[in-house]
């Protein structure tokens, strides 16, 4: 009983040591999801409203352009897929390849041939754990992206949708992270960035116009709708980067945050319930000590009593 007494002891203490650090990490994704937050907050207006402001230059030019339009047989699609660079976050970075890979599936179904682009070791991990090809990967920055993350990564995206497919270039640009919509609920997304989904056509923004139902903007374009849209091209891919990375940080730290509180969570269960173990093998070595005790002073009085005799 004694041996198991010190094992107990031991286990307990190892787990107390464990349950600290889990304790420290969650405390330490708590601070860093308040940052990553007021970072999202912060891009996203500027994202919408730069999508807002393409769509409509997109509406009112009547040209063709990458960003706006489809071509009539697309046959490469290009797939960026946001992971971590580290784990201790539950199934984050497995539910973002999870999307990415059912993304995939979807563009293959059609008859694309698919570019793979990854953002963090996880995914750079899972796909050369299964051999297969990768077009460029990025690691590093996954935890506290900048906007200079963001170009680098866009840089090559934004190079493959200018070309022809004939040289590598592609026809759509995708993009698979995690969306960051509350501390408890982050949902993988899938999205096309380009080419733009554009819901009205010139002459359905006119009509509306005229109806007053919302304001619609007329564009003079200086020096021609080519050049403006080349010049929003790379600032629009950039800025929905840029906040994917962001969403995915914020969404990352507030898994780990999840992660590590049920972490702490079963190290003290589990010190509970070796407490109790502790306590019953202290009882029975107690117990068992008293039995000694009693019956080595019954037989000694047994001994006495027969001598007297």
């Amino acid at each position: 009983m004694a041996a198991s007494l010190r094992v107990y002891k031991r286990r307990i203490k190892s787990v107390t040591a464990t349950k600290k650090i889990t304790r420290a990490m969650e405390m330490i994704a708590a601070s860093r999801i308040v940052k990553a937050q007021r970072k999202v907050a912060a891009s996203t207006p500027y994202a919408d409203e730069l999508t807002s402001a393409v769509t409509a230059v997109a509406e009112g030019a009547d040209v063709k352009h990458p960003l706006t339009t489809e071509a009539k047989r697309p046959r490469r699609a290009a797939v960026l897929i946001i992971t971590s660079d580290r784990g201790l976050a539950g199934a984050y970075s497995s539910n973002a390849i999870k999307a990415g890979e059912h993304l995939t599936s979807q563009l293959t179904a059609e008859g694309k041939k698919v570019d793979t682009y990854i953002v963090g070791r996880k995914g750079v991990s899972y796909y050369a754990f299964r051999e297969r090809s990768v077009k460029q990967s990025w690691t590093g920055f996954t935890d506290n992206p900048t906007y200079a993350d963001a170009k680098e990564v866009a840089a090559p995206l934004i190079e493959a949708i200018g070309q022809d497919t004939d040289e590598g270039g592609v026809d759509e640009l995708h993009i698979a992270f995690t969306e960051f919509v509350s501390m408890m609920t982050q949902t993988p997304v899938e999205r096309r960035m380009l080419p733009l989904r554009l819901e009205k056509s010139a002459e359905d923004s006119a009509e509306v116009f005229q109806q007053g139902e919302r304001t619609h903007p007329l564009y003079d374009f200086e020096p021609s709708p080519e050049h403006v849209l080349d010049a929003l091209l790379p600032r629009y891919v950039e800025s929905r980067v840029y906040n994917a990375l962001l969403q995915s940080a914020a969404s990352k730290h507030a898994a780990t945050r999840r992660a590590m509180k049920s972490a702490t969570d079963n190290a003290e269960d589990l010190i509970k319930s070796l407490t109790r173990l502790a306590n019953a093998a202290r009882q029975a070595d107690i117990t068992q000590e008293i039995s000694e005790i009693v019956g080595g002073s019954s037989a000694l009085a047994d001994a006495t009593a027969g001598s007297e005799r």
